[in-house]
Protein backbone atom coordinates (compact mmCIF):
# COMPACT_ATOMS: atom_id res chain seq x y z
CA UNK A 1 0.00 0.00 0.00
CA UNK A 2 1.29 3.69 -0.64
CA UNK A 3 1.96 5.98 1.26
CA UNK A 4 -0.89 8.40 2.19
CA UNK A 5 -0.30 11.68 0.66
CA UNK A 6 -1.50 13.53 4.11
CA UNK A 7 -2.49 12.08 7.63
CA UNK A 8 -4.90 13.68 9.40
CA UNK A 9 -5.82 13.18 13.35
CA UNK A 10 -8.41 14.15 14.72
CA UNK A 11 -8.26 14.85 18.30
CA UNK A 12 -10.49 15.71 20.63
CA UNK A 13 -10.06 17.55 23.91
CA UNK A 14 -9.30 16.13 27.52
CA UNK A 15 -11.99 16.75 30.11
CA UNK A 16 -13.01 20.03 31.39
CA UNK A 17 -14.84 21.56 34.04
CA UNK A 18 -18.14 21.51 32.23
CA UNK A 19 -17.51 17.89 31.31
CA UNK A 20 -18.32 17.75 34.73
CA UNK A 21 -21.62 19.11 34.78
CA UNK A 22 -25.17 18.35 33.12
CA UNK A 23 -25.00 21.64 30.86
CA UNK A 24 -25.00 22.91 27.29
CA UNK A 25 -21.40 23.61 26.53
CA UNK A 26 -20.17 24.55 23.11
CA UNK A 27 -18.30 28.12 23.39
CA UNK A 28 -18.86 28.33 26.95
CA UNK A 29 -15.15 28.91 27.28
CA UNK A 30 -14.19 26.34 30.38
CA UNK A 31 -10.98 24.97 30.67
CA UNK A 32 -9.46 21.70 31.48
CA UNK A 33 -9.67 20.26 34.51
CA UNK A 34 -6.53 18.87 36.16
CA UNK A 35 -7.35 15.45 35.22
CA UNK A 36 -8.24 16.58 31.77
CA UNK A 37 -4.82 18.38 31.45
CA UNK A 38 -3.11 14.41 32.54
CA UNK A 39 -5.54 13.47 29.98
CA UNK A 40 -4.08 15.50 27.75
CA UNK A 41 0.11 15.09 28.63
CA UNK A 42 -0.69 11.55 28.18
CA UNK A 43 -1.79 11.55 24.82
CA UNK A 44 1.36 14.10 24.05
CA UNK A 45 3.40 11.79 25.10
CA UNK A 46 2.08 8.86 23.20
CA UNK A 47 2.27 11.01 19.70
CA UNK A 48 5.84 12.28 20.47
CA UNK A 49 6.82 10.26 17.79
CA UNK A 50 4.75 11.06 15.10
CA UNK A 51 6.37 14.33 13.50
CA UNK A 52 3.38 16.49 12.69
CA UNK A 53 4.32 19.08 10.50
CA UNK A 54 1.13 21.13 11.28
CA UNK A 55 -0.93 21.27 14.58
CA UNK A 56 -4.77 23.53 14.47
CA UNK A 57 -6.47 24.07 17.39
CA UNK A 58 -10.00 25.35 18.41
CA UNK A 59 -9.86 28.60 20.03
CA UNK A 60 -11.57 27.27 23.09
CA UNK A 61 -9.17 26.87 26.34
CA UNK A 62 -9.90 22.88 26.24
CA UNK A 63 -9.18 22.21 23.08
CA UNK A 64 -6.47 25.04 22.91
CA UNK A 65 -5.08 23.52 25.80
CA UNK A 66 -4.73 19.85 24.47
CA UNK A 67 -3.33 20.85 20.59
CA UNK A 68 -0.66 22.76 23.18
CA UNK A 69 0.65 19.91 25.09
CA UNK A 70 0.80 17.88 21.91
CA UNK A 71 2.67 20.19 20.24
CA UNK A 72 5.39 20.79 23.27
CA UNK A 73 6.25 16.80 23.58
CA UNK A 74 6.90 17.18 19.72
CA UNK A 75 10.86 17.21 19.06
CA UNK A 76 12.54 20.27 18.09
CA UNK A 77 11.68 21.75 15.24
CA UNK A 78 8.45 22.34 16.77
CA UNK A 79 5.35 21.87 14.53
CA UNK A 80 3.61 24.91 12.94
CA UNK A 81 0.87 25.93 15.39
CA UNK A 82 -2.47 28.01 14.75
CA UNK A 83 -5.79 28.76 16.58
CA UNK A 84 -8.80 28.02 14.24
CA UNK A 85 -12.27 30.02 15.13
CA UNK A 86 -13.74 27.29 12.49
CA UNK A 87 -12.79 24.33 15.34
CA UNK A 88 -14.81 25.78 17.87
CA UNK A 89 -17.53 22.78 19.37
CA UNK A 90 -21.19 23.26 17.94
CA UNK A 91 -22.70 26.86 19.66
CA UNK A 92 -25.53 26.15 21.65
CA UNK A 93 -26.74 29.98 21.70
CA UNK A 94 -29.26 30.92 24.94
CA UNK A 95 -28.77 27.14 26.02
CA UNK A 96 -25.48 27.89 26.72
CA UNK A 97 -24.13 27.19 30.58
CA UNK A 98 -27.93 25.83 31.32
CA UNK A 99 -28.83 22.19 32.00
CA UNK A 100 -29.82 19.94 29.16
CA UNK A 101 -32.39 17.39 28.98
CA UNK A 102 -32.62 13.92 27.52
CA UNK A 103 -36.23 14.01 27.00
CA UNK A 104 -39.25 16.64 25.49
CA UNK A 105 -42.18 17.18 27.62
CA UNK A 106 -45.04 15.41 25.47
CA UNK A 107 -47.90 18.34 24.26
CA UNK A 108 -45.43 21.07 24.28
CA UNK A 109 -43.74 22.81 21.24
CA UNK A 110 -39.98 22.97 21.33
CA UNK A 111 -40.36 26.65 21.42
CA UNK A 112 -42.40 26.27 24.55
CA UNK A 113 -39.75 24.34 26.13
CA UNK A 114 -37.24 27.07 25.38
CA UNK A 115 -39.69 29.84 26.59
CA UNK A 116 -39.34 27.87 30.02
CA UNK A 117 -35.93 27.68 29.81
CA UNK A 118 -35.83 23.93 29.39
CA UNK A 119 -33.33 22.86 27.06
CA UNK A 120 -33.99 19.49 25.68
CA UNK A 121 -31.61 17.31 22.96
CA UNK A 122 -32.30 18.37 19.51
CA UNK A 123 -32.86 15.35 16.95
CA UNK A 124 -33.06 16.78 13.84
CA UNK A 125 -29.95 18.28 12.18
CA UNK A 126 -31.59 21.60 11.39
CA UNK A 127 -33.08 22.19 14.62
CA UNK A 128 -31.53 24.46 16.89
CA UNK A 129 -31.81 26.80 20.08
CA UNK A 130 -32.14 30.58 19.38
CA UNK A 131 -28.66 32.12 18.98
CA UNK A 132 -27.24 29.01 17.88
CA UNK A 133 -25.69 26.70 15.35
CA UNK A 134 -27.66 23.17 14.02
CA UNK A 135 -25.95 20.37 13.41
CA UNK A 136 -26.08 21.49 9.38
CA UNK A 137 -24.81 24.98 10.23
CA UNK A 138 -21.58 22.96 12.32
CA UNK A 139 -21.28 21.19 8.97
CA UNK A 140 -21.00 24.28 6.79
CA UNK A 141 -18.51 25.42 8.89
CA UNK A 142 -16.29 22.02 9.19
CA UNK A 143 -16.30 21.90 5.41
CA UNK A 144 -14.74 25.86 5.90
CA UNK A 145 -12.39 24.37 7.92
CA UNK A 146 -11.13 21.22 5.71
CA UNK A 147 -11.22 23.35 2.94
CA UNK A 148 -8.72 25.97 4.53
CA UNK A 149 -6.84 24.07 6.87
CA UNK A 150 -6.47 20.47 5.53
CA UNK A 151 -6.67 20.77 1.64
CA UNK A 152 -3.73 23.27 1.40
CA UNK A 153 -1.40 20.53 2.59
CA UNK A 154 -2.94 18.00 0.83
CA UNK A 155 -2.26 19.84 -2.80
CA UNK A 156 1.13 21.19 -1.07
CA UNK A 157 2.15 18.15 -1.14
CA UNK A 158 1.10 16.26 -4.20
CA UNK A 159 2.73 19.64 -5.75
CA UNK A 160 6.03 19.22 -3.97
CA UNK A 161 6.19 14.89 -4.25
CA UNK A 162 6.00 14.77 -1.03
CA UNK A 163 4.26 12.06 1.43
CA UNK A 164 3.25 10.78 4.77
CA UNK A 165 2.52 14.69 6.25
CA UNK A 166 1.04 14.46 8.97
CA UNK A 167 -1.20 17.15 10.86
CA UNK A 168 -3.71 17.40 13.45
CA UNK A 169 -6.41 19.12 14.37
CA UNK A 170 -7.81 19.60 17.82
CA UNK A 171 -11.50 20.21 18.66
CA UNK A 172 -14.60 18.90 20.16
CA UNK A 173 -16.83 15.06 20.18
CA UNK A 174 -19.41 17.40 17.56
CA UNK A 175 -17.30 19.47 15.60
CA UNK A 176 -15.01 16.62 14.90
CA UNK A 177 -18.27 14.34 14.15
CA UNK A 178 -19.04 17.00 11.36
CA UNK A 179 -14.84 17.50 10.03
CA UNK A 180 -14.53 13.40 9.42
CA UNK A 181 -17.66 13.41 7.06
CA UNK A 182 -16.83 16.89 5.55
CA UNK A 183 -13.20 15.09 4.79
CA UNK A 184 -14.43 12.08 3.36
CA UNK A 185 -16.53 13.20 0.80
CA UNK A 186 -13.83 14.79 -1.47
CA UNK A 187 -13.03 11.01 -1.84
CA UNK A 188 -13.53 10.48 -5.55
CA UNK A 189 -16.54 8.46 -4.34
CA UNK A 190 -18.14 11.37 -2.70
CA UNK A 191 -20.42 9.60 0.26
CA UNK A 192 -20.79 11.00 3.20
CA UNK A 193 -20.42 8.48 6.03
CA UNK A 194 -23.45 10.15 8.01
CA UNK A 195 -23.22 10.34 11.78
CA UNK A 196 -21.11 6.98 12.64
CA UNK A 197 -18.13 9.03 14.14
CA UNK A 198 -19.69 10.81 17.09
CA UNK A 199 -18.90 9.45 20.52
CA UNK A 200 -14.95 10.36 21.43
CA UNK A 201 -13.59 9.79 24.81
CA UNK A 202 -11.39 12.76 26.14
CA UNK A 203 -8.30 13.20 24.67
CA UNK A 204 -8.87 10.41 21.75
CA UNK A 205 -8.18 10.44 18.39
CA UNK A 206 -9.60 9.75 14.87
CA UNK A 207 -6.96 9.17 11.80
CA UNK A 208 -7.90 9.72 8.18
CA UNK A 209 -5.29 9.32 5.53
CA UNK A 210 -5.48 11.02 1.90
CA UNK A 211 -3.96 9.92 -1.00
CA UNK A 212 -3.98 11.82 -4.49
CA UNK A 213 -3.62 9.75 -7.71
CA UNK A 214 -0.76 9.12 -9.26
CA UNK A 215 0.97 11.03 -6.73
CA UNK A 216 4.82 9.71 -5.86
CA UNK A 217 7.48 10.45 -3.37
CA UNK A 218 9.55 12.47 -4.85
CA UNK A 219 8.14 13.11 -8.22
CA UNK A 220 6.42 17.03 -8.24
CA UNK A 221 2.44 16.43 -9.39
CA UNK A 222 1.50 19.28 -11.94
CA UNK A 223 -2.25 20.32 -11.89
CA UNK A 224 -4.70 23.34 -12.39
CA UNK A 225 -5.96 24.87 -9.03
CA UNK A 226 -9.35 24.02 -10.63
CA UNK A 227 -8.67 20.41 -12.00
CA UNK A 228 -7.02 18.60 -9.11
CA UNK A 229 -6.51 14.94 -9.26
CA UNK A 230 -8.82 12.41 -7.48
CA UNK A 231 -8.56 11.89 -3.83
CA UNK A 232 -8.54 8.11 -2.29
CA UNK A 233 -9.88 9.27 1.58
CA UNK A 234 -10.32 6.40 4.13
CA UNK A 235 -10.63 6.25 7.97
CA UNK A 236 -7.68 3.87 9.77
CA UNK A 237 -8.22 4.60 13.30
CA UNK A 238 -11.16 5.29 15.16
CA UNK A 239 -11.29 6.54 18.63
CA UNK A 240 -8.27 5.68 20.04
CA UNK A 241 -7.13 6.15 23.72
CA UNK A 242 -4.74 3.41 25.25
CA UNK A 243 -2.75 6.10 26.65
CA UNK A 244 -5.62 6.48 29.19
CA UNK A 245 -4.91 3.65 30.68
CA UNK A 246 -2.22 5.11 32.81
CA UNK A 247 -4.72 8.10 33.71
CA UNK A 248 -5.88 8.10 36.94
CA UNK A 249 -8.17 10.23 38.52
CA UNK A 250 -6.18 12.10 41.47
CA UNK A 251 -8.58 11.56 44.80
CA UNK A 252 -10.00 14.65 47.20
CA UNK A 253 -11.60 16.74 43.99
CA UNK A 254 -7.99 17.55 43.18
CA UNK A 255 -8.78 16.00 39.73
CA UNK A 256 -11.92 17.69 39.08
CA UNK A 257 -10.84 21.34 39.94
CA UNK A 258 -9.90 23.53 37.06
CA UNK A 259 -6.22 23.23 36.01
CA UNK A 260 -4.24 26.09 36.48
CA UNK A 261 -1.07 26.39 33.99
CA UNK A 262 0.53 28.34 36.79
CA UNK A 263 0.87 25.48 39.48
CA UNK A 264 3.34 23.55 38.14
CA UNK A 265 3.47 21.84 41.74
CA UNK A 266 -0.13 20.32 41.19
CA UNK A 267 0.41 16.82 39.86
CA UNK A 268 -0.28 15.88 36.85
CA UNK A 269 -22.94 14.51 26.35
CA UNK A 270 -20.27 15.41 23.94
CA UNK A 271 -17.80 12.89 23.95
CA UNK A 272 -19.71 10.84 26.42
CA UNK A 273 -20.57 6.87 27.43
CA UNK A 274 -22.27 4.71 29.38
CA UNK A 275 -21.24 3.58 33.37
CA UNK A 276 -19.37 0.66 33.83
CA UNK A 277 -21.38 -0.44 36.38
CA UNK A 278 -22.94 0.62 39.88
CA UNK A 279 -21.20 0.63 42.88
CA UNK A 280 -20.99 2.73 45.91
CA UNK A 281 -18.81 5.22 44.26
CA UNK A 282 -20.37 5.37 40.99
CA UNK A 283 -17.12 3.85 38.32
CA UNK A 284 -16.86 5.90 35.05
CA UNK A 285 -14.78 4.56 32.30
CA UNK A 286 -11.55 6.50 31.62
CA UNK A 287 -12.27 8.97 29.17
CA UNK A 288 -15.86 9.53 29.97
CA UNK A 289 -17.39 12.22 32.38
CA UNK A 290 -20.11 12.17 34.54
CA UNK A 291 -21.96 14.64 32.66
CA UNK A 292 -21.41 12.23 29.54
CA UNK A 293 -23.06 9.04 30.84
CA UNK A 294 -25.10 9.27 28.14
CA UNK A 295 -23.87 9.04 25.14
CA UNK A 296 -24.32 11.59 22.17
CA UNK A 297 -23.76 8.88 19.58
CA UNK A 298 -27.00 7.42 21.03
CA UNK A 299 -28.86 10.58 19.72
CA UNK A 300 -31.09 9.58 17.64
CA UNK A 301 -30.39 12.08 14.09
CA UNK A 302 -32.45 12.42 11.43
Amino acid sequence: MPTPTVIVTFIRHGESTDNLRTVWAGWKDAPLSNHGMNQAKALAESMATTKFTAIYASTLKRALWTGQAVRDAQPDPKPYFEESPLLREQHFGAAEGHPWAWDQTPGMTIEEHFAKGIWPVLHERHQKFPEAESLDDLYARATKAVDQLVMPHVWKAAREGKSGVNIALASHGLCISELIPALLVKDERGVHPGDKYRGLHNTAWTRVTVEVEDAQEGVPLDFLDNNPPKLRIRVTDVNRHEHLEKVKRQKGGIGSAAHDPKQADIRAFFGGGKLKGEKAETELEEGRSESNALDEADVDIQ
